[in-house]
């Protein structure tokens, strides 16, 4: 049984074919960047190509995307094209050959200004239950995707997985503020707290919605590293998080301390990952305990496979700015 994973020049992608061809499971790669990963390269929105690939294929996992990186460098239509139309054609093309499983890449960027409370309030506790309000196009599309998704679940009963991310990228942040208050391993040990995921628990999760999507039907999971708080943490969170930290991890301060790092004064969003280890069994195995883990041996707190995909970009050019040119 073929799986095949589109986007399989990205990181992700990447992570998958890594995972499926160490596991000796037959997986296709697609995308339209050619690399030692992918099968066959060109563009998702091509509907002979899609339908060749689809030949003998019964999971689909569409990681292929244009991201929050591009919106300063491609267009709203191509963003329609890729992420939109690409989407319907696979969605199609998966109905047609009779796939029995199909899990959508998605992101927890599709939340929005829902991630941002006013000005003294509490910090939001981010579950499946909140309404979107995209910021973007990318927001926007991959808003749109996810209904398509849930819309073929519905009238064609093809069993649909969402799986909402948060960030895994490895690369800086392309908020300039963001990058001038900590440095880059520090910064994404701190987003463990509340919005990132280490790749090798963003793969687990994509294949575990591969074999429960069927007996599922449809869902929709965010999948992002559990959080230690709850939500009585979330006012103090927001005034001063290194209080609440100092109280969950009594070493915390002093094993940050030996790496030249900072806790985060504030945070304004928690990501819950609650449905997702409840429906799909999912158990992410890098979160802030194992950071200050590593940090006492003197490890890596990101997983091998993070380390083997490594950092990849999403632009040719360089940007004086930042990774990208996003406001």
């Amino acid at each position: 049984m073929t799986t095949l994973i589109t986007g399989s020049a990205g990181h992700l992608g990447e992570a998958l074919m890594r995972t499926l061809r160490a596991a000796s499971q037959d997986a296709r790669g697609i995308d339209i960047t050619p690399s030692p990963f992918t099968d066959r390269a060109s563009s998702i929105t091509d509907r002979a190509f899609v339908r060749d690939c689809m030949r003998g294929v019964r999971t689909v996992i569409h990681a292929a995307t244009l991201h929050k990186p591009h919106v300063g460098t491609h267009s709203l239509q191509e963003f329609v094209d890729t992420n939109i139309t690409g989407t319907l054609v696979l969605l199609e093309e998966a109905v047609a050959a009779g796939v029995e499983a199909f899990v959508f890449t998605s992101t927890t960027s599709t939340f929005g200004s829902a991630l941002t409370p006013a000005e003294g309030m509490p910090a939001a506790w981010i579950t499946e239950g909140v309404t979107p309000i995209p910021k973007n196009i990318y927001g926007v599309t991959k808003t749109s995707a996810e209904s398509l998704c849930e819309l073929f679940h519905r009238k064609q009963r093809l069993p649909v997985i969402v799986l909402k991310t948060s960030r895994f990228f490895p690369e800086d942040d392309d908020d300039a503020t963001a990058r001038s208050l900590h440095s880059l391993e520090n910064a994404q040990a701190n987003e463990l707290l509340h919005r990132r995921v280490d790749i090798e628990d963003v793969v687990d999760a994509h294949l575990l919605a591969a074999r429960r999507a069927p007996a599922i039907g449809f869902g929709r999971y965010i999948v992002s590293a559990t959080t230690p708080f709850t939500q009585d943490d979330l006012p103090m969170l927001r005034e001063s998080a290194s209080r609440v930290l100092n109280r969950l991890f009594p070493e915390c301060e002093a094993l940050y301390a030996g790496q030249g790092w900072k806790l985060p004064a504030q945070l304004d969003r928690v990501y819950v990952n609650a449905l997702a280890r409840r429906e799909l069994g999912w158990q992410p195995r890098h979160d802030f305990a194992h950071v200050l883990r590593c940090l006492r041996e003197g490890r890596d707190f990101r997983s091998q496979l993070a380390r083997d995909v490594g950092i990849k970009g999403y632009h040719r050019e360089m940007f004086g700015e930042g990774p990208s040119p996003v406001a």
